[in-house]
Formats: structure tokens, C-alpha cells, sequence
């Protein structure tokens, strides 16, 4: 192993860890735990709906449960294995988020996870309407915890890659932009002075630009789901309606765009899914490209945490989104999906080993300010991230390093109850989580959405202002 991957401990923890899930992202996990932080393998245990991972596990000397969590069932297995002190890593799909930190609460046990995960099932609940589906009312099921209980041990909801390290990633790119555009800043201390700073600079949009060019020699076949992830998890998030924080520079508000009755009212929904949504957007490596509008925790809690506020009147705010192109047989996956209107196919298969080639290229792209565009973040190969840490590609260890960066931020900060990505300390979290991030990179670009349109057809633009959402739109 390199220097990048040290056995270096950031922490010790005494108490017990129970992860839930052990997927590709919790096989991932648990040998960046063990080696980073000062925990026995005695300490953890794994409860899980299926098999997977039990060899991984075993070889780690890890105790491993297979028990699917359900509402009526998750205090009971859960009670007897945690208690003051201890660490609830969720990591499943199906289980609510919320749910395991009123638990822990409970208990006094810290919690993390990688997104706001409800029960089975809703996701796509006919029954409930879109506004109910989307992540902005799971991110309000959350922050409803700070208004129930006035204080708790840390919980932090949504730490994984997208959401969780990007907006780090946001907070650096801030900086870079101040510096470079000779904007006069100290680093900012608190919500509001980094909602100004984005104002002073002038950022109108950002995306979480990611292109994910990983392959296999093993083609897609008819009826198969493939990916570099969790495809339970990719199926459900891209069902949910596509979601976007809402800035105060769009003068087009969607056709099919619909605002939420409670909240903040920092994003919007689109009356469709994310996963038939697409956008433009751009990265060094791929340049421009089509990504889909998936729904996302940051897209809202950025959007929120940067906007400025004169008492209840918003003064401005930037239009935040995803805008993802997956590896190239999870949108082969993904238009079959389609085709059979959303029903997810029966045969499913997780791209790891057999990865030949490829790099998953996960940033930030700041738009509006003085020096055009500007992506910030991760360009991790998968030979990269097959020398720096076990049962891992370069998507997965993306999102694996931000859980264990999450993991020791909390251990050190062990009172903070209900925290989002964008409250923790941006600096320590990089520090933990960039050497395994292969190249760190910053690049301006005069690239627009309107860079070469209009060419062979005629398309309704706002020439006016380049980053207005409806240019960015794939229709």
C-alpha cells in the first residue's frame, strides 16, 4: 500500500458499532473503519436483509445477522444491541432513516447514514402524492427531530459521497473562487456568512457534476440491471420525482414544476422521474454531456444552507441539482427500466470485480460567477481505488470514505443531535477523505449550456442568461 492509505488512527471508539446494510457500500466500509479508527472487530456487528457481504464480513472476523428490519420488528432486534455511547452505521435501503435516530436517540447512540431512507415501499406509493415522495419532505421528516427533542447524541443524516462529501467539496470551491476572482473573504464561520459569500461571488447554479466511465467485459444482458452501486437503491432514488433546490434567478418556472406547502420552500419537483429527467452539464474529463436530474438530499440542504435571507424575505439563492451519467450499461439498465414503466428488472448485478477499466469523475460545477464555471472535486480511477482500500471500486470508495470521515467527525463531536453535511467542518472531513479520492482537481471553463445550440434546430432559449434552468433542460 501507498502512503495515501497509512494505517494512521484518527480515533479510538470503546463503545459497540452496529452497522444495518452490508452492500457493496458496508463492504466497503468496514476494512476503512477497522483501519482508521481504533475499533475491534469484536466491537461491530452487522444486521443485514441478505446474505451478501457474509464472507467479506467473516473475513474480518465481524459478527454477521441476517434479519430484514421492518417496523415492527427493528426494536426488538436493534434494543438488546445498543446502548449509551455506542454507533448505529445505516447503510440499507427500506429501512427509515428516521426512525433509527429516534432509536438511537433513545439509546444515547450516535447515528450516521448516506441518505433519508424511508420504510419499503414508499418510494413509489401510488397513494401518496409526489411532494410526499420526494427527498425535500424526507429532509422535513428529519429536521422535524430538532423541533421534537431539543438535543440528542449526533445524528447525522445524508453522509455519503451525493449527498454528504459534495458539499464539502462546495465550501473549498467557494473558497478557490474568492481567491482566484480577487474577492476579498475570510473563510466563513457560520450558515450565514457562507450564504453571502456564494452571493458576493455571484454563483447562480451549481451541479453535482459526476460522469462514471467504469466498464466490464461482461455485457448488460435483456432483463438486467447493472451498476457501479446499489441497484435498489439507484432504482428507487431515480422513481422519485426529479427535485432541484430553486434559485432566485430563474424567471422560467417548469410546466410540470411544482413548489411544496410547507418547509422552507428552498427546491421545486418536477411532475416526472428523475431517472427520465435529463440535463446539461459538464466535467474536465467527459466535457459537456447529458446527465439525469436524480433527486438528491444536497440538492435541497445546499439550496437552503445557501440562501440569504432579510428577515423571512429570500434575497437570493442558487438553482442546485444533480446531473449524473452512470456508467454506460446502468443507462442501457436505466432505459429499460423505463420501458417497462418503472417495474425494476428481475435479474440485478453489482459491477466490482469484474470492472476493467474506467474512472468515476464526482464534482462540484459552480456557474454565475466572474470566471465563467468552475468544477472541484474527485477524478478516482478504479486501478486507483483498487490500491488504496479492499471490496471497493471508484464509485463505492467515493461514498465509503465520506461514512468514515462522518464516522470519526461524530465520535469527536459527540452532542450535536440532527446534522446536515453542510454543519460539519469541511476542512477536517477533506482531510480525512482525500487520500482516497485519487486526483483533487479545480478547473475553470467558458463552458454554457448554450455552447453550440441552435444549430440544426431551432430551441426556445433564454439567450440572456445562460444559466437559467431552462437552457440547462434536456427536452
Amino acid at each position: 500500500m501507498s502512503d495515501t492509505s497509512s494505517d494512521r488512527k484518527y480515533t479510538r471508539f470503546s463503545g459497540r458499532m452496529v452497522m444495518v446494510g452490508f452492500g457493496s457500500i458496508g463492504q466497503g466500509v468496514l476494512p476503512l473503519l477497522l483501519r482508521h479508527v481504533d475499533v475491534s472487530p469484536s466491537q461491530i456487528s452487522i444486521v443485514t436483509a441478505d446474505g451478501a457481504g457474509q464472507a467479506e464480513a467473516e473475513e474480518y472476523g465481524v459478527r454477521f445477522t441476517v434479519t430484514p428490519l421492518r417496523k415492527g420488528n427493528y426494536l426488538s432486534i436493534l434494543d438488546p444491541m445498543l446502548s449509551e455511547g455506542d454507533f448505529l452505521i445505516n447503510l440499507s435501503v427500506d429501512v427509515s432513516s428516521v426512525a433509527l435516530a429516534e432509536f438511537c436517540r433513545s439509546k444515547g447512540a450516535l447515528y450516521l447514514d448516506t441518505c433519508i431512507e424511508p420504510w419499503s415501499g414508499q418510494y413509489t406509493d401510488a397513494s401518496r402524492s409526489p411532494s410526499q415522495r420526494s427527498n425535500y419532505a424526507l429532509r422535513q421528516s428529519a429536521l422535524a427531530l430538532r423541533e421534537k427533542y431539543p438535543d440528542g447524541p449526533t445524528a447525522i443524516f445524508t453522509h455519503g459521497a451525493n449527498p454528504g462529501l459534495v458539499s464539502h467539496f462546495v465550501k473549498q470551491a467557494l473558497l478557490d473562487i474568492a481567491k482566484d476572482t480577487g474577492v476579498e473573504a475570510a473563510k466563513p464561520r457560520s450558515r450565514e456568512e457562507w450564504a453571502h459569500l456564494s452571493q458576493r461571488l455571484g454563483i447562480k447554479v451549481i451541479h453535482i457534476a459526476e460522469r462514471d466511465t467504469q466498464v466490464s467485459p461482461i455485457p448488460k444482458a435483456t432483463g438486467e440491471f447493472v451498476n457501479t452501486w446499489s441497484v435498489d437503491g439507484f432504482v428507487g432514488e431515480g422513481s422519485q420525482p426529479a427535485e432541484l433546490g430553486w434559485g432566485t434567478h430563474e424567471r422560467h418556472f417548469p410546466p410540470d414544476g411544482q413548489g411544496h406547502t410547507t418547509g422552507s420552500g428552498c427546491a421545486i419537483f418536477l411532475a416526472r422521474p428523475g431517472a427520465s429527467t435529463r440535463v446539461r452539464s459538464w466535467t474536465p474529463n467527459e466535457g459537456p454531456y447529458h446527465g439525469f436530474l436524480i433527486t438528491h438530499g444536497e440538492a435541497i440542504s445546499l439550496a437552503d444552507y445557501l440562501t440569504v435571507r432579510d428577515g423571512e424575505t429570500v434575497k437570493c439563492r442558487p438553482t442546485v441539482h444533480y446531473a449524473y451519467h452512470p456508467c454506460n450499461v446502468a443507462v442501457l439498465s436505466l432505459h429499460e427500466l423505463a420501458g417497462k414503466n418503472w417495474q425494476i428488472q428481475k435479474a440485478k448485478r453489482l459491477m466490482m470485480d469484474e470492472i476493467s477499466e474506467g474512472m468515476d469523475e464526482l464534482g462540484v460545477l459552480l456557474m454565475g460567477h466572474a470566471k465563467g464555471a468552475y468544477w472541484y472535486g474527485s477524478q478516482l480511477t478504479i486501478d486507483e481505488a483498487r490500491r488504496l482500500a479492499p471490496h471497493n471500486n471508484a464509485t463505492s470508495l467515493q461514498v465509503t470514505v465520506s461514512v468514515l470521515s462522518g464516522v470519526i467527525w461524530a465520535i469527536e463531536n459527540p452532542d450535536r443531535w440532527v446534522t446536515e453535511p453542510e454543519e460539519m467542518d469541511f476542512e477536517r472531513i477533506l482531510e480525512i477523505a482525500r487520500p482516497y479520492l485519487g486526483t483533487m482537481t479545480g478547473v475553470y471553463s467558458d463552458w454554457t449550456p448554450l455552447l453550440d445550440r441552435g444549430l440544426l434546430f431551432k430551441e426556445d432559449l433564454d439567450e440572456d442568461d445562460p444559466w437559467q434552468f431552462k437552457n440547462f433542460r434536456v427536452v
